[in-house]
């Protein structure tokens, strides 16, 4: 039998009328904001309720406002499309009601960085406004964003574990959880590694300093209180 939290009953503190529906999916876009440095487009296609609703339940403009880096509970959410605007982001929606095999609250976010890098990201709304982050890069993955985490992209190659594992050790970081996904072997792949405490800028230079590491991405823990 599954718990019930009294966030999935009550939902955390937000603008908005749902917690599936903004602050759910605020986390996602708010976590895609994170994969590239300072976004200037983001492309948003919504699946399931999420493309049927999103205009009237606010999911348009907390998903822009996730991308800002706004919090459930930041009043600026209401007016993200004109704070975007005056940022310089440039943004569009679209809806997919081809794919029906996929989780009812599902946005797929792809967000094109200053430097022109890009990534795509999945997430999924679960509820109580938390939300599952599963594909990086179609590599199917998993990420809350409940704890400050790092996204470690790389090759996969042998001794990658050994080196995160010593590098965070000589920083007295607490692992919290590290997992590992990857396209194939020797293919991308991307390690998620939880922790208790913020991250210095110097565990992310370190990690750098293997060969086989592409990026280290920092996601700080979003607050639901």
């Amino acid at each position: 039998m599954n718990e019930i939290g009294t966030f999935d009953i009550l939902g955390p503190n937000m603008i908005g009328p749902s917690s599936s529906h903004t602050a759910g999916a605020l986390r996602i876009a708010f976590i895609a904001g994170k994969m590239v440095e300072k976004v200037k487009h983001v492309k948003f296609v919504l699946y399931g309720s999420f493309a049927r609703t999103y205009h009237g339940h606010g999911t348009d403009r907390a998903l822009v406002g996730g991308i800002l880096g706004y919090h459930p509970d930041d009043e600026r959410i209401r007016e993200s499309f004109e704070y975007a605007t005056e940022a310089g982001l440039t943004f569009s929606f679209e809806e997919n009601f081809t794919d029906k095999e996929i989780y009812p609250n599902t946005v797929d976010i792809y967000v094109t960085g200053e430097d022109g890098r890009s990534m795509s990201v999945r997430g999924k709304s679960i509820g109580g406004g938390n939300a599952v982050i599963t594909r990086l890069n179609g590599v199917e993955v998993e990420l809350t964003g409940n704890y400050s985490t790092m996204v470690v992209q790389h090759i996969d190659k042998k001794g990658m574990m050994a080196f995160m594992t010593t590098v965070l050790s000589a920083y007295d970081l607490n692992i919290g959880s590290l997992r590992l996904y990857r396209e194939s072997r020797g293919k991308v792949a991307y390690a998620i590694i939880e922790v208790d405490t913020n991250v210095k800028q110097q565990v992310v230079d370190a990690l750098c300093g293997f060969e086989a590491v592409q990026n280290v991405i920092l996601v700080p823990a979003i607050d639901l209180d």
